[in-house]
This record gives structure tokens, sequence and C-alpha cells, in this order.
């Protein structure tokens, strides 16, 4: 991670935020979407092109005109004609886009300590967010497990996690509500983050446990948990109730290395019954009773 001691944070302007995204001779997909007409418009172009004077014309008058501009967050190859997650180049950035409860899930972002202070925090409607972090090391594979696991963990939908997504240009308005809300970017930190900076959970049957840029490090409880017990305790009820095998989640579970626990093995089956009974119980959404077992448990083991 960059040292950002020197950093002033401010709000840029719409080329400002393209040059911030991405190097000047980058390729990059930007889609105009005029949703009264029902047309979309995609353009691939140098970074240079579209934080141009003609080009940024061109983008206001449509916006004027009643459609809502996005910028994609990571360059494509040159030559590309469309923005396939087989045509990115590089990934550079990841991303959320907060809509339901915005305003908390930024404050978690901001306060957990599982994930880094963001790069750019966008204001897109009045209480919706979007949030991005500049990245380094990712394969597709690692940077769309990240993408999961945000989403997972702080309320963005989860079908929209790929490398090739778009995001809103910040300088023109939202015309997705009734009143046009001019969309804002605040430039945080000019860090730039590995998987490692990252603490987060991905709820995904073909997923790792923990996610951490494929090295496994200390035990990490996730935000609104008091233990690494209740974290697998309520990881196991949501597995189980989304269908995944019992003998997969007990699997996911023992796979991930904790030192306080001798037979991990037998600490995941003990977990994964007890989230099974839970579901049988009158107070199936309260984990109480439930969790006392589960602290004498862990001293057993």
């Amino acid at each position: 991670m960059n040292d950002p001691s020197s950093f002033a944070p401010r709000f840029l302007s719409p080329p400002e935020y393209v040059f911030a995204l991405h190097n000047p001779n980058d390729h990059a997909a930007v889609l105009v979407r005029d949703r009264i007409r029902k047309q979309t418009t995609q353009r691939i172009l140098s970074a240079e092109t579209i934080a141009g004077a003609p080009f940024q014309s061109w983008l206001h008058e449509q916006n004027r005109s009643g459609a809502d501009i996005f910028i994609g967050m990571n360059p494509v190859k040159e030559g590309s004609r469309n923005r396939t997650k087989e045509q990115i180049r590089e990934v550079r950035h990841a991303y959320l886009d907060l809509d339901e409860e915005a305003g908390a899930s930024l404050q978690a972002i901001r306060t957990s300590g599982d994930v880094p202070p963001p790069n750019f925090v966008l204001d897109t409607s009045p209480g919706k967010h979007q949030v991005v972090w500049r990245v380094a090391g990712f394969d597709t594979s690692q940077a769309e497990s990240l993408l999961r696991a945000l989403a997972s963990q702080y309320g963005d939908d989860p079908a929209a996690t790929d490398i090739s997504r778009l995001l809103r240009l910040p300088g023109f308005a939202n015309r997705k509500y009734n009143h046009a809300f001019v969309v804002r970017v605040h430039h945080e930190t000019d860090a730039q983050y590995h998987g490692q900076d990252f603490h987060v959970q991905e709820d995904s049957p073909d997923s790792p446990r923990h996610l951490s840029d494929s090295q496994q490090g200390s035990r990490k409880i996730p935000v609104g948990h008091h233990s690494q017990s209740e974290a697998d305790w309520a990881y196991a009820k949501r597995a189980l109730a989304r269908g995944d095998n019992p003998d997969e989640i007990m699997r996911r579970i023992a796979d991930y290395p904790a030192d306080d626990k001798a037979d991990p093995a037998y600490y995941a089956r003990l977990t994964v019954i007890k989230a099974q009974l839970s579901f049988m119980s009158p107070e199936a959404g309260t984990p109480t009773a439930t969790m006392e077992s589960s602290r004498a448990i862990d001293r057993d083991l």
C-alpha cells in the first residue's frame, strides 16, 4: 500500500476523474444510456479522447437530452470493440454500488477495518454512493471473488460483480429519477491496494471460506460478530438457507486454519449441526441459546 500522507483529498472534474482511473493511452468504455428513447451507445476510446473537450461536450449534450453517462472501471485491450471480461486488459479497480442503506454501508466501509479506505467515493443520487479502490496484482478470478465478497458484506448487487462493469461518470446528471442529480466524486486517497488489504468473506459455493489474495493470514472476524464461532455459525446458516450441501459447508469452515481450534473438522461439524437445528427451532432467528452452546464447545476444543 502506498503512503497517502501527503495526499490532499478533493472533488474531481470529469476529465480529472478519467485520468485518475486510466492512463492517457489506455482504452476504456463509455456508455450513454437514454432510458426514455431506449437507446444505448457504447464507445471504446483512449482516455485522452474521453477526457478531451470535444468528447466531453458531446457527452454533456447527450446528458442534457436525458441520457445517463457511465465509464468502464478497467482498461480494455487496444482494438477491442466490446468490453467483455475477456477484453479487459488489466484489473485496476474494485468497486461497490451502494443503494439500499447506502449511508450505513459507507460508514461500515470507513470504520470496520475489513477494507482499506476507498480511493473514490461518488455521490450518485441523494443518499446513494459508489465506492472505488485502486488495486494491483489481481487476475480475473481473484478480482471477481473480491467483488463478490464486497457485495456480500456491504450490500451491492451480487449479479453485478464482473471486471467489465461500468460506473457513473461524475459531473453528469443522474437521469434515473424525476429530479436530476449531478453526480460528484471525492478523491480521498492515492493509495494502491493488494489482496492482503481486504479482509472480507464471500458466501459462494465455489469460493474459499475467507478471501486474502490466495494468502492465508490471521482468522478475521467479520463486522457485526463478536467471535469467530458466531461468524462461522452465521455463515453456516446463510449457506444452508440457500441450499448448499452441509458436507461442503463443513469442509469450507474446517479448511480455514484457526489457531484456537484443536479439531477443526469436529468444530465445523458441530457448527453446521447447530445451524441446521436452529431452522427447526421457534427461535430460529435468535442465535443466543445456540451461541452459548457454541462457546461451551469452543472451550472444549
